[in-house]
């Protein structure tokens, strides 16, 4: 079996960040889908993130849930597969209620843009050139 992985999210409001990610044209599974968890499908058999109410979030911890508004503890980083995919995205996310902390960053191999969303987590999107990057070594 592959490993997935499940990025866990605080949210202060389901029904808006759902609307927003749906916006985006995220999707969730269901079966792990209630008030106070979300499970956004991020690639298909491989990567998620779980958008748990504030509440919720906590007792998974003991330490205080940052506010993503005023300090950053993780960057979400996507790829995509076109400089057009990432462009889009975040005009999607912009149209939904987002705003971009960033202008895009052209590297000319690789190209990405972001945004933060409604809870203040920073969402990095990216496009690479595999056979335009520069050797190793």
């Amino acid at each position: 079996m592959a490993r997935q992985i499940f990025v866990n999210l605080p949210i202060k409001n389901m029904e808006r960040s759902k609307a927003f990610f749906g916006a985006l044209g995220f999707t969730f599974n269901p079966q792990f889908t209630n008030e106070q968890g979300a499970c956004m499908v991020i690639a298909d058999g491989a990567s998620y993130a779980m958008l748990l109410v504030e509440p919720f979030f906590q007792s998974f911890t003991k330490k205080p849930i940052s506010d993503a508004k005023k300090a950053t503890e993780v960057l979400v980083c996507l790829s995509c597969e076109s400089r057009a995919e990432v462009d889009s995205l975040v005009k999607k996310a912009l149209a939904a209620g987002a705003t971009a902390p960033n202008a895009p960053q052209d590297h000319g191999f690789m190209y990405g843009h972001g945004f933060e969303d409604l809870d203040g987590h920073v969402w990095e999107l990216m496009w690479m050139d595999p056979n335009a990057a520069p050797p190793h070594g």
